[in-house]
């Protein structure tokens, strides 16, 4: 990734840049924003830059040994950690053996270099899918700190830094945390710690306080355009409905103008949804509910995340600033009829029922029941 092939975040480009040539690279940073912006992107840009042997003024020169190496993300001094999971055993005799449960534990270092490679903008969902955990709740472990308390004490291999990238650093728990503050607070010479975050606000105050926070903003309408239009396969109406769904996140809108069906699939499902809260049909209620208990964790949470941004996009069709929505042509023809059901009565309450219910399957609740009491809480706020 170079920092050339990321559009706009020009003040924040300059300023990471300037660390670099001026020597005063931070050894602790967070870079945070929301998803779908160029956080990551932004993160190994700058990697690069800091690695490269021979920097242009604006960006890494792509020749040197090192830009070479960190095509292929296999540069000595450049470190990952993001959430993982062990794989489910489906082998007919399962093992008990060490070397077994190793195999179950494995790093995905292979997968992640090729996800990033491909999409430098992907999200939790993709992530997990791509590695098959998609039924589970992927975690920064214990052993991933051991190793960064090993990693890290080392010299450099071929550079002046070693540098160590966190992906989604909130999926961290207390005890991981604790382990890494001495080091994030006092590094060994020459470390750069670069910590990505969705949600800062599950991060201990302990590691924020020990950081320098950048914060990224989302993609303008306009950025993601010129983004998607390099690609001569989508056409101007694929395009333009992806930019009116993404909202400033261009993993979505990358993912609506690659696979049209995921975005179909949630908007079906939720049509489908809403018609039995509002006609009261708990025999279809029930069958939803058995359909949404049997998807993978982070196909709910994904699902409940497009049902929210309907709910804003829907209310802001009913107060007649339909300027400001991010929809596809076929959600706005869905929205025509269904606009008038989402009001002053009932907006606040369907935005926090759908954000607990978010929540509770973040983390890791029961998601039957989860569902069971929102599609309840929807029928009543339906009514209003």
């Amino acid at each position: 990734m170079y920092f050339r092939e990321i559009a706009g975040q020009d003040s924040i480009k300059k300023r990471l840049i300037q660390s670099v040539k001026t020597g005063r690279i931070s050894h602790s940073q967070l870079i945070y924003g929301p998803q779908g912006s160029s956080k990551l992107a932004l993160a190994l840009a700058y990697a690069r830059y800091i690695l490269c042997t021979d920097k242009g003024d604006e960006d890494s020169c792509g020749k040197c040994p090192s830009c070479i190496k960190i095509d292929k993300y296999v540069h000595p001094d450049l470190h990952f950690v993001y959430p993982t999971a062990p794989k489910e055993d489906k082998s007919e005799e399962g093992t008990n053996s060490k070397e077994d449960k190793k195999s179950k534990d494995e790093n995905y270092l292979g997968e992640w270099r090729a996800a990033i490679s491909e999409n430098p903008y992907l999200s939790e969902y993709n992530w997990y899918e791509k590695i098959g955990i998609e039924k589970k709740q992927g975690m920064i472990k214990k052993k991933d700190a051991r190793d960064i308390l090993r990693t890290m004490a080392l010299k450099a291999f071929e550079s002046d830094y070693k540098i160590l990238i966190m992906w989604l650093a909130e999926r961290m728990n207390a005890t991981v945390s604790n382990r890494l503050l001495k080091i994030l607070e006092e590094p060994p010479p020459g470390t750069v710690f670069l910590l990505i975050s969705d949600n800062p606000d599950r991060l201990l105050t302990t590691i924020l306080s020990r950081t320098q926070i950048i914060r990224i903003p989302k993609f303008s309408d306009v950025e993601i355009t010129q983004m998607l239009s390099k690609e001569s396969e989508y056409s101007e109406s694929q395009i333009r409905n992806a930019v009116k769904m993404a909202n400033g996140n261009y993993h979505i809108a990358l993912s609506s103008v690659k696979d049209e069906s995921q975005s179909r699939e949630n908007y079906e499902f939720f049509i489908a949804f809403m018609r039995a809260c509002f006609s009261k049909d708990m025999v279809t209620v029930m069958a939803q509910n058995e359909r949404f208990s049997a998807t993978s964790r982070e196909w709910q949470k994904n699902f409940l995340q497009y049902s929210i941004r309907m709910i804003r996009e829907n209310y802001m069709v009913n107060l007649n600033n339909k300027q400001i929505t991010y929809m596809a042509d076929y959600e706005d023809d869905f929205s025509i009829k269904f606009s008038r059901f989402v009001n002053e009565r009932n907006i606040e309450g369907l935005y926090k029922e759908f954000n607990l219910a978010f929540g509770d399957i973040s983390s890791n609740g029961y998601a039957r029941i989860i569902f069971l009491d929102l599609s309840l809480k929807v029928i009543s706020l339906l009514q209003l």
